[in-house]
C-alpha cells in the first residue's frame, strides 16, 4: 500500500479482541459486553480484569485481584522524594509521565522481555500490570498534596479503587454517590480501541521496551488537547460562555471562525458517544440527589449541546466523552488540570491489556512513508554555495 492517509485514518494497525465500536449505532463493547451494562453493574476492578483476561472474573478471582491492588498501593519514599522536587507549577500530566517512567528504576525485571520466551512470562506481565494500575492512581492523588506543600495522604486497605483514590486525593471519607460516579467514570475511560495513546503503547511494546516506559509514552500521547486533554478545554469553554443564554452566540461565532467546539465530535462516532450519554445521566442523578444544587455550568453544557446538535448533527458531530466528564470531576472538587490524569488512571487498564496482547504476537512496528523531498543531488562545498 503506497497511498498516504493523514493520521492513518481507517488503516488497520493490529488485530485485537479487547474492544470494538459501532460508530453508526453509537455502541462500545469491552470484550463483547456493552459499555452501558458494565457501567450499571460492574466495578473498575472487575472491568480491568475483564479487559486483561478476556472474561468476567469469579468472585474469588476478583477478591484476589483487589487484594493485589491494595498490597501495591504503597509508593517508595524515593519516588515521593523525587515528586517533592518537581516544579509545583508543572502540569500534572508532565509529572505523571515523569514519575511513571522512573518506576522501572525502582521496580526492575523487564530484562525478561529480551528473552525469546518473553511473551510467555505471564507472571511478570500480570505482576507488573498490578503494580502500574495500583500505583498510578496513588501518584496522581499524592501530587495534589505535594504540589500544594503538604505530605500525601496514606492509602487505606478497606476502600475500593475509586474510593481510595478520592480519599487520597481529598483527604476525606468519600461520599458513596461520588465514589460510585468516579467508579463509573473509570470504567467508561478504561478502553477505546486503537486511539492515539493506545497506538503509542503498541509501537513501544513492539520494541520490547520496559512497560513503565510504554505507559509513559501513552501518557504523553494522552496529554494532548486533541486526545485526553479535551475535557479540561471543555470546562474552560463553559466558563467562558458563562450562562445558557450565551451558548448560541458562542457556538455560532466559533463555527464561523472554523474553531473547535471542545467536547464535540469523535472520529469513531457518527452519533452521540455512548459514554457521553451515560455521563449526562450521572449528572442528572447527581443534580436530583442534591435537589438541583449543582454547578450552573451543567445548564450551560446542556444549552451548548442543544445548539451543536442543531448545527452539527447533519455532519455526524455530537457530544463525546469529554463533554461531561470534566463537569463531574469539578463537582468532586478536582482541579481542571487533573482531569486528564484521571483519564490516564482509567486508561492504564486498556493500555496494559493491549501491551499484553501485543507481546503475545509481537512484531516490531516499522511503517513506511511517501517521500516528497528533493531528488538525488550532488553535495556542494561551502565555498561554492
Amino acid at each position: 500500500m503506497s497511498e498516504y492517509l493523514p493520521g492513518l485514518a481507517g488503516v488497520p494497525a493490529t488485530k485485537s479482541n479487547i474492544s470494538d465500536i459501532d460508530g453508526e449505532k453509537g455502541i462500545l463493547f469491552y470484550r463483547g459486553y456493552p459499555i452501558e451494562e458494565l457501567a450499571q453493574h460492574s466495578s473498575f476492578e472487575e472491568t480491568t480484569l475483564l479487559l486483561l483476561d478476556g472474561r468476567l472474573p469469579t468472585e474469588q478471582e476478583l477478591q484476589n485481584f483487589h487484594q493485589q491492588l491494595v498490597a501495591n498501593r504503597t509508593i517508595k519514599f524515593h519516588t515521593r522524594g523525587m515528586m517533592k522536587n518537581l516544579p509545583p507549577t508543572g502540569h500534572p500530566m508532565e509529572m505523571l509521565q515523569t514519575v511513571v517512567a522512573s518506576l522501572s528504576m525502582f521496580y526492575p525485571g523487564s530484562e525478561c522481555l529480551t528473552d525469546d520466551d518473553a511473551c510467555n512470562d505471564l507472571n511478570y506481565i500480570h505482576n507488573t500490570t498490578v503494580k502500574i494500575i495500583a500505583r498510578i492512581a496513588c501518584i496522581v492523588a499524592m501530587w495534589e498534596h505535594i504540589r500544594n506543600g503538604y505530605d500525601p495522604v496514606a492509602p487505606r486497605d478497606d476502600l475500593s479503587y475509586a474510593e481510595n483514590f478520592l480519599y487520597m486525593f481529598t483527604g476525606k471519607e468519600p461520599d458513596p454517590m461520588l465514589a460510585r460516579i468516579m467508579d463509573v467514570c473509570l470504567i467508561l475511560h478504561a478502553e477505546h480501541t486503537i486511539n492515539a495513546s493506545t497506538f503509542a503503547v503498541l509501537v513501544n511494546a513492539s520494541t520490547l521496551a520496559n512497560p513503565y516506559g510504554v505507559v509513559a509514552a501513552a501518557i504523553g500521547a494522552l496529554s494532548g488537547p486533541l486526545h485526553g486533554g479535551a475535557n479540561q478545554k471543555v470546562l474552560q469553554m463553559l466558563e467562558e460562555i458563562g450562562t445558557p443564554d450565551k451558548a448560541e452566540e458562542y457556538v455560532d461565532k466559533r463555527l464561523a471562525n472554523k474553531e473547535v467546539i471542545w467536547g464535540m465530535g469523535h472520529r469513531e462516532y457518527s452519533t452521540k458517544d455512548p459514554r457521553a450519554t451515560i455521563l449526562q445521566g450521572l449528572m442528572d442523578q447527581f443534580m436530583e440527589a442534591r435537589g438541583g444544587d449543582i454547578n450552573p455550568l451543567f445548564e450551560v453544557a446542556k444549552a451548548v449541546e442543544v445548539v451543536c446538535e442543531d448545527r452539527l448533527a447533519k455532519k455526524g458531530v455530537y457530544a463525546n466523552v469529554d463533554f461531561y466528564s470534566g463537569l463531574l470531576y469539578a463537582e468532586m472538587g478536582i482541579p481542571a488540570d487533573q482531569f486528564t490524569t484521571i483519564f490516564a488512571i482509567a486508561r492504564s487498564a486498556g493500555w496494559l491489556a493491549h501491551w499484553r496482547e501485543q507481546l503475545a504476537d509481537n512484531r516490531i512496528f516499522r511503517p513506511t512513508q511517501v517521500y516528497i523531498g528533493e531528488p538525488q543531488r550532488k553535495y556542494v562545498t561551502i565555498n561554492k554555495r
